[in-house]
């Protein structure tokens, strides 16, 4: 088993959820992403989802988006991501990372890096700097199965984002392809909008589960212990980005991982309770 399959299964044995947080990758601080992961690691996060900033996120809200044009404004793309990810493995080997984001970066790293050999240098490029999964928002299933396929044999995980939305062929079509987990988004609408309707997530998760055997992480909308704990009663995972990017954005550099450790430490202990 690879490292999310393995943290899954050791978090199933211990009766408990996993917490998923997420970070734009160079943000607040061009080079404060691999100590915030450690700090994420030390708060009690089981996988760490690092966001790859792109000039037009689709899927995110105000707040992510900001820090993906602060991060780019710095200078930081997939190349620069993937030496965060191998910083991070320097003295971390077991947590899970798993790269989100959008396909032109990887398709732009594809077309800089090309290899003549026909093999995306995106994939052995993730690998070899220590990355366990992708997920790209828009790459939906019908048109990603070489990709998938390349990611497998890898050792890599491709996750899939469901919505309220899906109809039950889009999550058999996911269910066939995704590997690690797949990434319930709880609300309509993008990153950091609307209320969390815990009710509606739990009537949705048994429906997704018909055709899905990976775990099921929430994300979007969960800001607090409180919603975060609701959620876990249902999910197999929480996933927690906006509220962290709110937090860290104004912090100064020296308070930056603290301020997320802290954070992350009260979801953790509101999970276990």
């Amino acid at each position: 088993m690879n490292r999310i399959a393995t943290t899954f299964a050791n978090l199933k044995a211990q009766g408990r959820k996993a917490l998923i947080p997420f970070v734009t990758a160079g943000f607040p601080f061009a080079d404060a992403t691999p100590e915030l992961m450690r700090a994420f690691v030390a708060g009690g996060a089981d996988v760490i989802e690092l966001g790859v900033p792109f000039s037009d996120p689709s899927a995110d809200g105000a707040v992510i988006q900001k820090a993906g044009d602060q991060a780019l404004a710095a200078g930081i793309g997939l190349v620069q991501v993937l030496a965060m990810v191998r910083a991070f493995r320097q003295t971390d080997a077991s947590t899970p990372v798993v790269l989100m984001g959008y396909a032109n970066p990887v398709e732009r790293y594809n077309q800089k890096h090309d290899r003549h050999d026909g093999k995306s240098a995106f994939v052995i490029d993730a690998a070899s700097a220590g990355v366990d999964g992708i997920l790209i928002v828009d790459y939906p299933p019908e048109e990603c199965e070489d990709f998938a396929a390349e990611l497998k044999n890898a050792g890599l995980d491709l996750i899939f984002l469901l919505a309220p939305t899906s109809t039950d062929a889009r999550m058999q079509q996911v269910a066939r392809l995704a590997s690690g987990y797949v990434y319930y988004v709880s609300l309509k609408g993008v990153t950091g909008a609307g209320t969390l309707d815990t009710g509606a997530v739990a009537a949705m998760l048994p429906r997704i589960r018909q055709y899905v055997s990976v775990p099921v992480g929430v994300g979007f909308g969960i800001r607090d212990a409180s919603s975060a704990r609701a959620i876990s009663q249902v999910a197999d995972a929480v996933v927690i980005g906006s509220k962290i990017i709110q937090l860290i954005g104004d912090q100064s550099r020296s308070h930056v991982a603290a301020v997320a450790q802290d954070f992350l430490r009260e979801i953790r202990t509101a999970l276990d309770s």
